[in-house]
């Protein structure tokens, strides 16, 4: 059994997901100690302990330590990954609901899947755009697209926003499995900005509201001479919302960024705080976003060769999921904090046959 200390670096629920995403794939036994330790809620909360059961039901593992608030946790597959087709409601883990992530449910179970042999339906039930993870539109329009360059076939639909809070978001997921090791990626250079693309939505409030966002948004980035086409939209939801999601696309890469409303906040200073984003990251040269920077290193840790590519920053995300990944000896990690330059060497020629 690989043995996980929670509270290692940034000591969030990355290193929860990324072990028992990594055990499912491997079949490997993980016991993780001290979860999430550095947060002020330590433990396991809604979407946390909702990942884990969704990673256990595809490799039927035997769980310990899977109650809320547990620090605390065993994780044995005793099956491969199985494609099929499931539902997980953050909402069922924690009486009186949850807006718990959906999207962490998703990064956790999407790559097993991936390497499952056959096609996936998962419905995910809870909050789809929320503080503190990505949104299910980030997923879509960044992650998911960088992923395919790596022949990672998934796709998701989002049928009703879920915010904060309240949640009630629902996003159905469709993942083709294949035993193939993922494609490595070299990103070094994003190129030319090819357009900025984005929504401004809300759930039930008064359509003005997008509009306010998007007249924001364009002017501001008009100033920085970077015309954008940014729409307005009236979602569904069980419950008022507000947020904007700007994705910048390159000739090598694309990168994303948010505002969330809540009370209080007018419109315009929600889309400031996504252009402020953008702006920052174009002027720098990485082809990565901080968010994508360590998304990227599981998948390729599976890969079939040595990948390299360029980050905007170096975060403490980054440097915890590598050390991880290190952990079950799948790859070698180096993290250039000089250049700002990832390389992931994989050990394995195909990781999801070295387990059960």
């Amino acid at each position: 059994m690989i043995n996980i200390d929670g509270s290692w670096g940034e000591g969030g629920g990355q290193i929860l997901r990324t072990s028992v995403s990594l055990a499912t794939i491997t079949g490997q036994s993980v016991r993780i100690d001290r979860i999430r330790a550095n947060r002020k809620k330590p433990g396991l909360a809604a979407q946390h302990l909702t990942s884990v059961r969704a990673a256990a039901a595809l490799c039927q593992a035997q769980l310990s330590g899977d109650t809320l608030g547990s620090m605390t946790l065993e994780f044995i597959p005793t099956r491969p990954p199985q494609a099929g087709q499931y539902t997980f409601d953050v909402t069922e883990a924690r009486e009186g609901g949850s807006a718990g992530a959906v999207t962490l449910i998703l990064q956790t179970i999407l790559l097993p899947l991936a390497v499952a042999n056959g096609s996936s339906k998962v419905i995910l039930k809870g909050g789809t755009h929320v503080p503190w993870s990505p949104s299910v539109t980030y997923i879509e329009a960044v992650y998911l697209p960088t992923l395919k360059r790596l022949g990672i076939e998934a796709e998701v639909k989002l049928n009703a926003w879920g915010w904060y809070p309240q949640g009630g978001g629902e996003v159905e997921l469709q993942v083709t499995g294949s035993k193939q090791p993922f494609t490595c990626l070299q990103l070094l250079e994003r190129g030319a900005l090819q357009q900025i693309g984005g929504l401004a939505v809300v759930t039930e409030l008064p359509a003005h509201i997008p509009q306010r966002m998007v007249n924001r948004a364009e002017n501001l980035l008009q100033q920085a001479h970077l015309p954008a086409q940014i729409e307005p939209v009236r979602g569904r939801g069980i419950a008022p919302g507000a947020g904007i999601f700007l994705t910048a696309e390159y000739e090598h890469s694309r990168a994303g960024f948010s505002g969330l409303g809540s009370r209080g906040i007018p419109a315009e200073r929600v889309a400031e705080t996504a252009v402020q984003e953008l702006l920052d990251f174009h002027a720098q040269a990485a082809p990565v976003d901080p968010f994508l920077a360590d998304q990227l290193l599981l998948p390729l840790a599976l890969s079939s060769d040595t990948s390299q590519y360029r980050v905007a920053s170096i975060s403490k995300h980054l440097t915890t999921n590598a050390w991880v990944i290190e952990q079950f000896k799948l790859a070698n990690i180096v993290i250039d904090e000089e250049n700002q330059l990832v390389r992931v060497a994989p050990k394995l020629e195909n990781p999801a046959d070295s387990g059960i």
